[in-house]
């Protein structure tokens, strides 16, 4: 294996307990690289994910500031068209297009002081005018193409002038923010999640909370690690158990 490897900003493996769930972690800032034909991009997602077989629940974990708008915009298609049930947990952040790839789940969880972050595309471009132009063109695209994702998710909860408002002013949402406009499902406790992405990253973005800035970063312990798992596995639970709830009241009806 070459030293020059390019790390992947995902890992994608089969749950230890059930061959049919898949677990997906996203834990880095999304971005490509091709080194001496290694390849970190979408399509090789799509190969790690097409590996785990026929699952039938993926569950895939975000806590990532964002990052390459075409890599993230292409893993949420993804994820959308997989047949399996998608279960959707922003550990800590979900910020740029990380929250977009968020979208892809059938059912988003947030722990109370997670947060999500949306604005309209950006990104850097170089070239002669025609292909200046083409870019501006493709950004207006793929942000028709996020206003309608997220709007797909949050159904009647926000109107479409609400979320350009949202997406002008680059807005952080906390979890209970992101219930009441229909971009989470399920709200839980408050948890502590280990970044391992370099904070500097959110020096870019116009509004970024104090919080996150300042925020320590620590490698997660095997404690932790634990924590984290029986959290998930709770959260599960009530989930569950609200669904078969509401589905026994339709049933009364």
């Amino acid at each position: 294996m070459s030293a020059n490897k390019a790390k992947k900003f995902w890992e994608v493996k089969a749950a230890a307990n059930d061959s049919q769930v898949g677990e997906v972690s996203i834990y880095s800032e999304i971005s490509s690289s091709v080194w001496w034909g290694d390849e970190v991009t979408a399509q090789t997602f799509k190969e790690d994910l097409d590996a785990l077989g026929n699952v039938k629940t993926l569950n895939v974990y975000i806590n990532s500031p964002g990052g390459d708008v075409f890599q993230g915009t292409t893993i949420y298609s993804i994820l959308k068209r997989h047949s399996a049930t998608v279960n959707v947990h922003v550990d800590g952040v979900a910020a740029s297009i990380a929250s977009v790839i968020a979208m892809a789940g059938d059912t988003i969880f947030m722990p109370a002081n997670a947060m999500m972050m949306i604005h309209n595309p950006w990104t850097f471009a170089v070239g002669n005018s025609a292909e200046l132009r083409k870019t501006a063109d493709d950004m207006d695209k793929i942000g028709d193409s996020m206003i309608e994702t997220y709007l797909g998710k949050a159904g009647e909860k926000l109107d479409k002038n609400h979320l350009i408002d949202l997406l002008d002013a680059e807005t952080w949402l906390s979890a209970q923010e992101c219930l009441e406009f229909g971009l989470c499902d399920v709200v839980g406790e408050a948890k502590h999640v280990a970044a391992n992405w370099n904070k500097d990253l959110f020096a870019k973005y116009r509004n970024t909370p104090a919080a996150l800035l300042n925020a320590q970063q620590t490698v997660p312990t095997a404690q932790q690690s634990e924590e984290d798992r029986l959290f998930r596995e709770r959260l599960k639970a009530e989930a569950e158990t609200e669904l078969m709830e509401i589905n026994k009241t339709l049933e009364e009806l």
